[in-house]
């Protein structure tokens, strides 16, 4: 009796064991469900990781000089990441203060016209034609305090009130989304060498030899839409900047950062340079506002065509029209995000498209030459 229960332990014990191949898909597809089950998990934060991803990339040439000068510190990273925030945070700020002083003047303009009506601007006074028409209708319409209230009443303040609401939230969830960034880029400033090291030997593990080719086409174009669409764009903002100073534009520090944040999408520059020319003809001022724009479509011209591709297609090798189609095209999908994240896409698929053809021309002239 005491035999056949050990044979039977025996039996039970020796459980057949499949074979490695269907081990190692087992365990591929079981490490894929966490890795989508992580993404969903932290789907919300993702842009942020993203960001400070790319602030990690732009920042590393310049980070790691200053490491191997100053050594490996705590205090490295962190001063980097506080520089980078103040970036950001400063002219934040201080467009912020400025919009409060604008929305406080605005509410006292709006006040007197409540009371005294809309004056009628001085330049109607000057049109080549209709100037009779206008002024009439002015008179008619703006320029009396009871139709101005009644207009100002017909606005749904439930509705303002909302919209309100929906502003601070926006503004308290990209908050948390840039503090995020911030800590992101800390940690892979502070890991970096180790991350770097994690990345190119599952890359070697995952893709072969290749594998690095393509980091080092995603690395380089981010540096260059680094240099292409942020720095080009904030030189364009500061040039346009003291345009509008000299030209006495309305607010000309602010109208310069919104013409440097439109400057680094190609051709949205044209509008905000427009916008200020269109403003500064308003006060009255027609020939600098003729300047303005004049020197606005040089120095947008010049940007555009000829310092844009040099500094992203040079450093991707791409061409053109695929640099713009993966700004464009990552802009309008994934906003401000899409700048870096379209150009390195679309890096990536003309490296795949180079190293398929290539491939395939060294394939059919081996076959004519008989090889």
């Amino acid at each position: 009796m005491r035999d056949h229960l050990d044979s039977l332990t025996k039996q039970d014990v020796e459980i057949p064991i499949p074979p490695v191949r269907i081990q190692r898909r087992a365990r591929g597809i079981l490490g894929l469900c966490f890795v989508l089950a992580g993404l969903y998990t932290i789907k919300n934060f993702l842009p942020a990781l993203l960001w400070g991803g790319i602030f990690a990339i732009s920042l590393w040439p310049l980070y790691y000089k200053a490491e191997r000068k100053l050594g490996s510190t705590i205090w490295l990273p962190l001063i980097f990441t506080a520089v980078l925030a103040l970036i950001f945070l400063v002219p934040v700020t201080f467009i912020g203060f400025k919009i409060v002083d604008e929305v406080h003047g605005a509410l006292v303009w709006i006040d007197q016209v409540r009371n005294n009506g809309l004056p009628m601007p001085a330049i109607i006074d000057r049109l080549p034609f209709g100037e009779m028409q206008i002024h009439n209708w002015w008179q008619k319409n703006l320029s009396q305090p009871d139709r101005i209230r009644n207009f100002l009443h017909s606005f749904d303040l439930g509705h303002s009130l909302q919209l309100t609401k929906q502003v601070g939230s926006q503004l308290a969830h990209r908050s948390i989304l840039f503090i995020f960034s911030l800590l992101t880029l800390f940690f892979l400033l502070k890991d970096g060498d180790t991350v770097i090291e994690q990345c190119l030997r599952a890359s070697q593990r995952l893709f072969g030899s290749q594998g690095e080719t393509i980091a080092a086409q995603v690395v380089s174009s981010v540096h260059g839409t680094l240099s292409g669409l942020v720095l080009v764009g904030l030189g364009e903002g500061t040039i346009m900047g003291i345009a509008y100073v000299i030209a006495d534009a309305p607010q000309p520090l602010i109208f310069g950062l919104i013409t440097a944040v439109c400057a680094m999408i190609p051709f949205l520059g044209w509008v905000a340079v427009t916008l200020v020319a269109l403003l500064i003809a308003a006060q009255g001022s027609m020939i600098s506002a003729a300047i303005v724009w004049c020197i606005g479509a040089v120095v947008l011209f010049l940007a555009d065509h000829f310092i844009r591709p040099a500094l992203i297609g040079g450093s991707t090798k791409m061409p053109f029209l695929w640099v713009l189609l993966g700004i464009l095209g990552g802009a309008e999908l994934w906003g401000i995000l899409g700048l870096f994240l379209g150009p390195a896409i679309m890096a990536s698929l003309h490296l795949f498209w180079s190293l398929w053809t290539d491939g395939a021309t060294r394939e059919n002239v081996g076959r004519k030459l008989g090889h």
